[in-house]
């Protein structure tokens, strides 16, 4: 089965697609008592209202910021020809930090419990904090010529933006419990507006990741050969920066800060298939999508009635993977004996 997988990658794309059909299903059954049979959601209408104002949206919501994390992962990884590398690289994470901040410090008011206008104003912050903060990496680094001082500018940025959300939270002490929701990462707050802006993004940032590919491809085999082939290197790398930026904001907006699926999704689908990087940032948001949704399932159902914040989850679960990967790709580098 792994091997005809393996050979064929849009048979990977079929199953991942029919798994997230599953876990939605299942997300629509999974409330604060633990799961219900789908015999009960549909025969009961209060039950019905609930499945359809709360838990449908809050799944479609985890798949929509999964998936795009997960093509971010895979346009990261390919732009910086760095395995290791995340979305969050360029400092957005950082600057939507700061964006939820400041926002806080001006409408006193908690992202997990304000009403829709407010809260939709600390979604417009996190996204103007992460666009920002790109910007301000791609200024400091005069450009993307050079990938070691993008990817430079990128840490400075996000250590000095990090820097400036301790500062705010020293002096204003009052405001770290709300922030913790945003730096945990959940998505219990996400409607049907935010499932569509996100799938508005996905199909965006997939159709531009879907024609830079080649880029991406001759990338691979070096920037010099990239340019051997004619491919203008200069202004694509600038719209594979906005594509990460673009689908790392529209998440990081809705969902907080989630770790480690932009970057283990794409090394699960190496894992399984071999693939250009055209189907590779395909299947990568499929992964990253059903990784999310399961992650914020097993979130939901642990400790019910109560929750884990899921990117608590994704960060021990991830971690625990890239340990195992490293593990197994060179035991020396962790301990073991040789």
């Amino acid at each position: 089965m792994t091997q005809w997988i393996r050979q064929r990658p849009m048979a990977l794309a079929a199953v991942l697609a029919l798994l997230a059909l599953v876990l939605l299903v299942l997300g629509a059954c999974v409330g604060s008592s633990g799961m219900q049979s789908l015999q009960v959601v549909l025969s009961d209408p209060m039950a019905q209202q609930i499945v359809w104002d709360i838990r449908l949206p809050r799944s479609a919501g985890a798949w929509g910021a999964g998936a795009l994390l997960g093509l971010a992962g895979a346009v990261a990884q390919g732009l910086f020809r760095n395995p290791l590398a995340d979305p969050y690289l360029l400092g957005s994470a950082a600057g939507a930090s700061l964006g939820v901040c400041v926002a806080l410090a001006l409408l006193g008011a908690s992202p997990l419990a304000a009403p829709w206008l407010v809260q939709l104003g600390f979604t417009g912050a996190a996204f103007v904090g992460a666009t920002g903060a790109v910007l301000l990496t791609l200024a400091l680094a005069r450009g993307v010529q050079q990938t070691l001082r993008l990817l430079l500018a990128g840490v400075v940025v996000g250590v000095v933006l990090g820097a400036v959300v301790s500062l705010i939270l020293l002096v204003q002490p009052q405001l770290m419990q709300a922030m913790q929701g945003f730096m945990l990462g959940s998505t219990a707050l996400v409607g049907w507006g935010a499932c569509l802006l996100m799938l508005g993004v996905w199909c965006v940032c997939m159709a531009l990741a879907w024609a830079l590919s080649p880029v991406l491809d001759g990338l691979s085999l070096g920037e010099g050969t990239a340019r051997s082939l004619g491919l203008p290197v200069v202004p694509l790398r600038v719209a594979l920066v906005l594509v990460l930026a673009l689908a790392t904001g529209t998440a990081v907006a809705h969902t907080g800060l989630i770790a480690f699926v932009g970057l283990a999704a794409p090394h699960l689908v190496r894992a399984l298939v071999r693939a250009g990087h055209a189907r590779l940032v395909l299947l990568s948001s499929l992964m990253g999508g059903a990784l999310l949704l399961g992650a914020d399932l097993l979130a939901r159902s642990l400790v019910a009635p109560g929750e884990l914040p899921v990117g608590v989850l994704t960060a021990v679960l991830g971690g625990g993977y890239l340990l195992w990967l490293m593990h197994r790709q060179n035991p020396l580098a962790v301990g073991a004996k040789p």
